[in-house]
């Protein structure tokens, strides 16, 4: 039987088998499959299978499903500890990528994509429970921006590995999808075996948990979701199907982003540590409102390359600062809710990613621009619930409607 340590306990345990550590160990391994799925896939799906703009859209559409029921961690826990659920999800996304391109058509494709998604999306719900039930306040923001980092370094050695071996060897994406669903799910069994079981300092509540007060979070991550969709699904997408990128540009251009994550996300973290959520929030908000309307630029008015790379880097780079929206959270939430409540945020994150890559995969094959300037205004919608955020969040101040008169504090339930 496997052994329990609570949080207390654990800092007598060998400096490598800490909460911790494990954290930045799962952090590693998670990206190097995902994110190599996802530097190839563009170029996969189009070479392979033939996809088209609406191909594309379904095929995320289907990906984001296991998100939107990422509600089920709650029956799953109910049997099964939080840690050990993540990390057999984590095998799962391990071993489906590594059969990615065993199904070079449309429904092998859109089959394991859900198994991976399932894989993913549960790792990322439990993930993000058990870092704020193990990281405390004052430590959140800057301990977030350094697991960020870490996976953005796993991240750049499977990428620069692509780099400098896909031509040069001649690689096929039947390989590389083993080597690296392979190396994640070689990682996720060792810390399954390696760490002890950790009790955090609260019960998880073990039921569906809606809450008046969480109202601004919860609108936050639906916005979230939708905005993120477009970038995921269609920032890549135009890079191979408008400019002719191929594998190895894909991926170098991946790996600016990753270097710009490894320098700048501890300094983002520590940048919401000193002022605030809010203030990141806003910031990150306004830049993607900016960033967006460029892009839907490069199809209205003929814009080149160099700026759809550019605005791809800074893209990606603004999304650091969603530590911000955890460590929010964080501060409002009652102890016991948070492992619930991931669950359930990850659901409003995904409903709008259930059908609206689907829908805007027909738009693009009209207009590529519009998707864009919707996403703009999703940003800009963003821009507005984030200065809502109190300086100082707390339970009882989730809010600054409650200072200006409105909606009346909820019990701390």
């Amino acid at each position: 039987m496997a052994r329990i340590v609570t949080l207390e306990e654990a800092h007598s345990l060998p400096a490598w088998r800490r909460p911790i550590v494990l954290l930045f160990v799962l952090a590693a391994a998670m990206p190097v499959a995902f994110a190599t799925w996802s530097a190839l896939l563009n170029n996969f799906v189009i070479e392979v299978a033939g996809f088209d703009g609406a191909d594309i859209g379904w095929l995320h559409t289907v990906r984001e499903i296991p998100g939107f029921l990422a509600v089920g961690v709650i029956a799953l826990i109910m049997v099964m500890r939080e840690q050990v659920l993540g990390i057999v999800a984590l095998i799962l996304l391990g071993v489906a990528t590594a059969l990615t391109a065993q199904f070079p058509s449309l429904g092998g494709i859109l089959t394991i994509t859900m198994l991976s998604s399932i894989g993913f999306h549960y790792f990322e719900t439990v993930n993000q429970s058990l870092q704020l039930q193990w990281l405390s306040v004052a430590r959140a923001p800057h301990v977030l921006g350094w697991l960020l980092a870490t996976g953005s370094a796993a991240t750049l050695v499977a990428y620069g590995l692509i780099v400098v071996t896909w031509e040069a060897f001649d690689l096929s994406y039947d390989f590389v999808y083993w080597v690296s669903g392979g190396f994640t799910a070689a990682v996720a069994l060792f810390a399954l075996v390696a760490w002890p079981q950790f009790e955090g300092p609260e019960v998880q509540i073990r039921k569906i948990v809606l809450r008046r007060r969480y109202w601004l979070y919860y609108a936050l991550q639906f916005m979230s979701g939708a905005r993120r969709q477009i970038f995921v699904v269609f920032a890549g997408f135009m890079m191979v199907e408008r400019f002719g990128f191929e594998v190895h540009q894909v991926t170098a251009l991946f790996l600016v982003n990753l270097v710009a994550n490894m320098v700048l996300a501890p300094l983002l973290g520590r940048l919401v540590g000193v002022r605030g959520e809010r203030f990141a929030l806003v910031l990150e908000y306004a830049g993607l409102t900016v960033v967006f309307l460029a892009y839907g630029g490069i199809y209205w008015f003929g814009w080149g390359v160099v700026l759809a790379a550019v605005l791809y880097v800074v893209d990606h780079l603004f999304f650091a600062l969603a530590i911000a929206m955890k460590t929010y959270f964080q501060k409002i939430a009652a102890p016991g809710d948070i492992a619930p409540t991931a669950a359930v945020a990850f659901t409003i994150n995904h409903i709008a990613a259930v059908f609206l890559p689907a829908l805007l995969g027909y738009l693009w094959l009209m207009s590529p621009g519009a998707v864009f300037a919707l996403a703009a205004g999703m940003a800009f919608v963003s821009l507005l619930l984030a200065l809502l955020i109190p300086r100082h969040p707390a339970p009882g101040n989730e809010t600054r409607l409650i200072r200006w008169g409105g909606l009346p504090a909820a019990p701390a339930e």
